[in-house]
């Protein structure tokens, strides 16, 4: 499990790394993300892990949204993975942005040519907390889930597959029923094949409307004029239906003005970390 380091900043009293490793997993060589707030050189800290949306790498975060000085405040170490194998040489991989490079949408493939290293959520849930909590100071039992757009899909299917793993989950602007819009679709077609009824095991809506574990407060941020909202890709209506009925937890907060951008992350990550830092530091 050796990683190697690519990069180390000094970073709101902390450090803000990143580490590349062979991935078992995807068959690849990833770089991740790694911010240790100043916390982390005496005590194991908790971690939230941070998946991004469409076209990102780890780099995306650790430039635009200020989360740093929030993590170094409550003590909690950042990760965030890239959102997909990188040069596997699969034919069609790069031919559009969202589907293939860049565009994992953090499920396991069962389809060629996909299927050998497109397995994003093995990577997410398994290898690579495995990988953390062996190379930084952790606190294994302490580990919350966040994301954006793709990676807000992400987030929620991390968290509603996996009872109890995490602590908290929050999103931005996530893509909230993927079996429902576009993006959703090219993707699952790709990926899973044809059989629509593989997609839900993906779908944050479905899977809301089966979870049946410990309680779970949700946090998601939606920008109001973000055009993928009004494009009917992101669905979040059809969540929070869902939720309620089942009674899940959800604080929903619909902001006016923001769009899908990293501007609109950086204006309300703080709020996100503080959810996080709730329910890691308790």
């Amino acid at each position: 499990m050796a990683v190697t380091q690519v990069s180390s900043n000094k970073c709101a009293g902390g450090f803000q790394k990143v580490f590349e490793h062979d991935s078992s997993e995807l068959k690849c060589k990833m770089k991740f993300a790694v911010y240790l707030p100043p916390k982390a050189e005496t005590d194991k800290c908790p971690v939230m892990y941070w998946l991004s949306g469409l076209t990102c790498t780890e780099q995306n975060i650790i430039t635009k949204a200020g989360s740093q000085l929030a993590a170094a405040e409550h003590g909690i170490i950042i990760i965030a993975p890239d959102t997909s194998p990188r040069g596997c040489n699969i034919e069609g991989e790069d031919e559009s942005w969202d589907f293939g490079t860049g565009a994992g949408f953090y499920v396991n493939a069962t389809q060629d040519p996909w299927k050998t290293n497109y397995r994003m959520y093995s990577y997410v849930t398994e290898e690579l907390p495995k990988l953390i909590n062996a190379n930084f100071p952790t606190d294994p039992d302490r580990m919350s889930i966040s994301g954006h757009s793709m990676g807000g899909h992400g987030a929620l299917i991390c968290a509603l597959k996996n009872p109890g793993k995490y602590k908290a989950v929050s999103a931005f602007a996530p893509i909230c029923n993927p079996i429902q819009c576009p993006w959703g679709q090219k993707a699952f077609s790709g990926y899973l094949g044809s059989d629509r009824s593989t997609w839900e095991a993906y779908d944050a809506t479905v899977l809301a409307a089966a979870y049946s574990g410990p309680q779970m407060d949700i946090l998601i941020d939606q920008g109001r004029d973000d055009q993928f909202l009004s494009a009917s890709q992101l669905l979040p209506d059809n969540l929070i239906a869902v939720c309620s009925e089942k009674k899940i937890p959800v604080v929903f907060r619909l902001q006016p003005g923001y769009d899908h951008s990293y501007f609109f992350i950086y204006s309300f990550m703080n709020d996100h970390i503080k959810h996080h830092a709730k329910y890691l530091n308790a």
